[in-house]
């Protein structure tokens, strides 16, 4: 045993948000007695931070246990301690959140406008100070010999990097600590410490991404960007939202001296359900009306809301409580959807197909925006109608106010846009898990298909779509698989002999010369996705599994055949065209004044190319 011991006591650690540091004579000290000193210690320094609780008699009861370490070296007894601190970690609960508008007046806008002024001001040097750190710990030596070392040596890599960051103070508690510092004077008035604290970890997360590599930089919040969110960390001090019964049930917003008022339709049983939850926190989200004169916007035209951070599970709608348990595959495409279970009912669907954004209102607003952006910023262009290279310095772009609202306009129709798509990935994620929640999907980068298929990728958001279904499975007990495509490759796949085969994009129907097909390509993936095991690359399919889902399969190419030959207007990915017969049909019904607005089917020569390309031959 070391002559002199230093200790670190955890409870003082925990509860006053410091380590105490002390050292200890052992040499003729009883281990019954230095136990008796940690805990005098602690009871001091306890009593020092929490007043309260000098009026106990005592904190820390009279028995003790010591044992001999034996044959555990140092190194063994740190390692158990930190797993022992892991250990005392708060163990997560389930979370959801309700959404209530706040009735802001006009001095209350003023003052909620300062606050997240000065919640902009203090996040940005929250990210500065974060950005020197990481700075600093990437030009260490030290950083380039933990790159060095190969990635299958995962636990000494590991270590390399968390010595890097205790070295630099690069953590979240740590900026934590910076926090606390940076909320001085005139912050201090607007900001109180949790909320710093809710910043702190933002602005950590958003450097930490960089330091990971799954961002290139960060970005600070400019005057004209602003912060539209904060939040605390808890319901009880600082920014907090209370029921009042004697207020006809209201509940109010509570920040600093401002008490605002929450809107709360009783009648919705989605906030009825939330509000017999207990609160954690809560957030302050700002968002931008179309108009000043819009409802419940304040002068400046923006609307506020609360959202409550509750504990425990979402309200479920009578209608959504029906879950299937069946096996499902899906095969998801820049438009379209294939969804293929093993039992149910097969389907080929296209991504928010009864979404109809207004292209020509949105092109109109943007070619304004554009004429006024030239007409307040003249110098900012050459004599060719061009933007000036402006080397290093920035450009300064003035604002009409008339292309403020233009712009608020433009983002109206947007945001509706939004909201409509929204809906209807909830409406399709929920008809999936009725069918089955467990459910197997390639691992798909939408990134990439964003430089590829751009257009269709901002208009279906087949990524958004990915994300909502997650949560609802979790939130049903289902499990949402996802498969690596570079693996498994069933797209070239042929179950019947065992092939591979690649294909070009543009051939949509899957042919195997062993006599598997015509089926369609998307549909066929689907199904080999739905008998896929876990941790494997082949499906699991027999004969008589594969009779009794080709069926199911032509079925669903045999509506899509009527629905074009109706004059439906489908993707060409499905691979799927009208008739001859009925594209003569539709060309004669455009010639017809009773139906100008109807858009063509398709060319005769393009369908006959097509028919001749892709159809299969009828079954």
């Amino acid at each position: 045993m070391a002559t002199w011991i230093e200790v670190y006591h955890w409870c003082s650690l925990l509860m006053c948000g410091r380590v105490p540091t002390w050292t200890i004579n052992t040499n003729n000290t009883l281990p019954i007695d230095i136990a008796r000193r940690i805990k005098g210690r602690s009871s001091h320094l306890l009593r020092e931070e929490f007043p309260h609780l000098t009026t106990l008699p005592s904190l820390w009861t009279r028995s003790t246990f010591s044992s001999t370490a034996g044959t555990l070296s140092s190194e063994i007894i740190e390692q158990d301690i930190e797993r022992q601190k892991k250990a005392m970690k708060r163990a997560k609960t389930p979370t959801f959140l309700i959404e209530l508008p706040l009735q802001v007046e006009s001095a209350t806008s003023s003052r909620l406008r300062a606050h997240l002024e000065t919640a902009r001001c203090l996040y940005n040097a929250l990210l500065s100070e974060a950005n020197q750190r990481l700075r600093r710990m990437r030009n260490d030596p030290a950083w380039q010999a933990a790159r060095a070392i190969a990635r299958s040596k995962k636990q000494e890599r590991a270590q390399a990097f968390s010595h890097l960051r205790r070295k630099h103070h690069f953590s979240e508690y740590e900026l934590h600590e910076y926090a606390k510092g940076a909320r001085v004077s005139w912050i201090a008035d607007h900001i109180d410490a949790t909320m710093a604290q809710a910043l702190a970890t933002r602005a950590y997360q958003a450097v930490n991404r960089v330091c990971v590599g799954k961002a290139k930089k960060v970005r600070f919040r400019s005057p004209g960007r602003g912060i539209d969110s904060v939040e605390g960390k808890r319901n009880d001090v600082g920014m907090r939202f209370v029921l009042d019964p004697n207020a006809g049930d209201g509940g109010f917003l509570i920040w600093n001296e401002q008490v605002i008022p929450a809107i709360i339709n009783w009648l919705d049983p989605m906030v009825q359900h939330g509000l017999r939850h207990p609160i954690k926190y809560v957030r302050l989200v700002r968002r931008k009306a179309s108009s000043p004169q819009a409802k419940g916007a304040d002068v400046d035209g923006n609307r506020y809301f609360v959202q409550l951070l509750l504990e425990g599970h979402a309200f479920t709608k009578p209608m959504h409580q029906e879950r299937g348990q069946d096996t499902i595959g899906l095969d998801i495409g820049p438009c379209t959807l294939a969804i293929v279970p093993r039992e149910g009912k097969a389907d080929l669907v296209t991504f928010c197909e009864e979404l109809a954004p207004n292209a020509r209102k949105k092109r109109r607003l943007q070619r304004k925006m554009e004429r006024q952006r030239r007409a307040n910023n003249p110098d900012n262009y050459d004599e060719k109608g061009r933007i000036k290279k402006h080397g290093t310095t920035r450009l300064r772009w003035k604002e009409s106010k008339r292309y403020q609202a233009t712009r608020r306009q433009h983002a109206s129709l947007e945001r509706r846009g939004a909201a409509h798509r929204k809906s209807l990935h909830g409406k399709l994620a929920h008809d999936i898990v009725k069918v089955g929640n467990t459910i197997n999907i390639e691992k798909t980068s939408f990134k990439g298909w964003q430089k590829q298929y751009g257009r269709s990728i901002g208009l279906r958001a087949p990524g958004m779509f990915v994300a909502h279904l997650e949560r609802l499975v979790a939130k049903t007990g289902g499990t949402l698989s996802e498969v690596s495509a570079f693996t498994t490759r069933l797209s070239q796949y042929c179950h019947q002999c065992g092939q591979y085969v690649k294909k070009p994009r543009s051939q949509r129907w899957h042919r195997c010369p062993c006599g598997l097909g015509p089926v369609q390509r998307d549909l066929y993936s689907a199904f080999l996705l739905a008998h896929l095991e876990a941790e494997k690359t082949l499906p699991s399919v027999t004969r008589h599994v594969w009779e009794g889902a080709e069926p199911r399969l032509q079925a669903v190419m045999e509506g899509l055949r009527q629905r074009a030959n109706e004059g439906h207007c489908l993707p060409p990915s499905m691979g799927v065209v009208a008739s001859r017969k009925a594209a003569r049909a539709g060309a004669r019904r455009l010639k017809s004044p009773v139906n100008r607005q109807q858009e063509p089917i398709i060319p005769r020569e393009r369908a006959e190319a097509l028919s001749e390309t892709q159809e299969p031959p009828r079954l």
